[in-house]
C-alpha cells in the first residue's frame, strides 16, 4: 500500500521524512537503504520518522536512520526539519516542541522568520560516553590514521564526533582519510569526522564525513562539536556562523556544563507516496 512521505532538508543535508502517528509504517535496514538510493529510491542522507512519544513530557518520538539503514541516536538539521514537518502536517500547533530521542529530550522552537532554533543539549568529553577509547579525558587527542598521525576533539553531542582543525576545509582528505576515522577501532560505534577551518573568531567553515551516510552538505551535530572543539581549544567566541557546503548554521555555546543551541533552516522540497513493498 502507498504511504506518504515529505523530501526535506536543512542546510542541504536531505532527509525522507514519515508521518508514522496517523500512518504506521514498518521499515527495515534493506527498505531504508533502497529508499536512500538515489538512483532506485528517493534519495537522501537520512530516513526520518515522527512517532507518537513513548514518554511522560514528549509530544512526539523522532527516529533517525542513516543511508546505511543503521539507526542513529541524534540528528541537528533532521530536528530543525522535524519541527516544520509536524506544523506544516497539523500534527501540533506548539511553536516549540519537547521531542523523544534515543540521545534524550530536545526541544526545537520554529522562529517568526521560518527557521527553526534547537536545543541540541549539553556536549559530553569522557570518553566511555562518545565511546571513544582512551585512558582519560583530553581536549585534544592524538589518533594514528594509515600511519600518521593527526590531532583530534573527541565528544558527544548524543552522537559521536571526531574534529580537526584544517588550514582550507577544500584541500582536506575528507573522503579518503574521513572513513577511515569513521571506523577507526578506538571509536566502537564509529564516528562523525569533522574538518574544521577557522576563518576567524566568529566565522569557521566545516565539511563532515557523517557515519553512515558519508560526505553530507550540512551535519547539524557536526556543526555544535566543531564549535565547541573549537571554544575548547580557546579558537572562538560563544556565537560562531559554520558555513557547511550546503548553507550557514548558527551555533552558539557558553561553555562547559550548558547546552548547545542551533539555528539554521528548514525547507520542504516535495511530497508524494511511495509503495515500500515494492521497493
Amino acid at each position: 500500500m502507498p504511504v506518504p512521505f515529505t523530501k526535506m532538508h536543512g542546510a542541504g543535508n536531505d532527509f525522507v521524512v514519515f508521518d508514522a502517528v496517523t500512518h504506521p509504517i514498518a521499515l527495515t535496514p534493506e527498505k531504508i537503504r533502497r529508499l536512500a538510493d538515489r538512483h532506485f529510491g528517493i534519495g537522501c542522507d537520512q530516513v526520518l520518522v515522527v512517532e507518537r512519544a513513548t514518554v511522560a513530557g514528549a509530544d512526539f518520538r523522532y527516529r533517525i536512520f542513516n543511508a546505511d539503514g543503521g539507526e542513529v541516536e541524534q540528528c541537528g538539521n533532521g530536528a530543525r526539519c522535524f519541527v516544520r514537518f509536524v506544523r506544516d502536517r497539523r500534527l501540533t500547533n506548539k511553536d516549540e516542541i519537547a521531542v523523544e530521542t534515543l540521545a534524550g529530550m530536545i526541544y526545537p522552537r520554529l522562529e517568526p522568520d521560518g527557521g527553526v532554533t534547537v536545543n541540541m543539549g549539553v556536549p559530553r568529553f569522557e570518553p566511555a560516553v562518545v565511546p571513544f577509547e582512551a585512558a582519560a579525558r583530553e581536549n585534544v587527542y592524538d589518533l594514528e590514521v594509515d600511519g600518521r598521525h593527526v590531532q583530534v576533539s573527541v565528544l558527544s553531542m548524543g552522537n559521536p564526533h571526531a574534529v580537526q582543525v584544517v588550514p582550507e576545509v577544500d584541500s582536506a582528505p575528507v573522503n579518503t582519510q574521513g572513513p577511515l576515522i569513521e571506523r577507526h577501532p578506538r571509536f566502537p560505534q564509529r564516528v562523525n569526522a569533522g574538518y574544521l577551518q577557522i576563518v576567524d573568531r566568529k566565522h569557521v567553515r566545516l565539511r563532515v564525513y557523517e557515519r553512515g551516510a558519508g560526505e553530507t552538505l550540512a551535519c547539524g551535530t557536526g556543526a555544535c562539536a566543531a564549535v565547541v572543539a573549537g571554544r575548547q581549544r580557546g579558537l572562538l567566541d560563544d556565537k560562531v556562523d559554520v558555513k557547511l557546503l550546503g548553507g550557514t548554521l548558527r551555533v552558539s555555546w557558553a561553555g562547559e556544563g550548558q547546552p548547545v543551541w542551533m539555528t539554521g533552516p528548514a525547507v520542504t522540497v516535495f511530497e508524494g507516496t511511495i509503495d515500500l513493498d515494492r521497493l
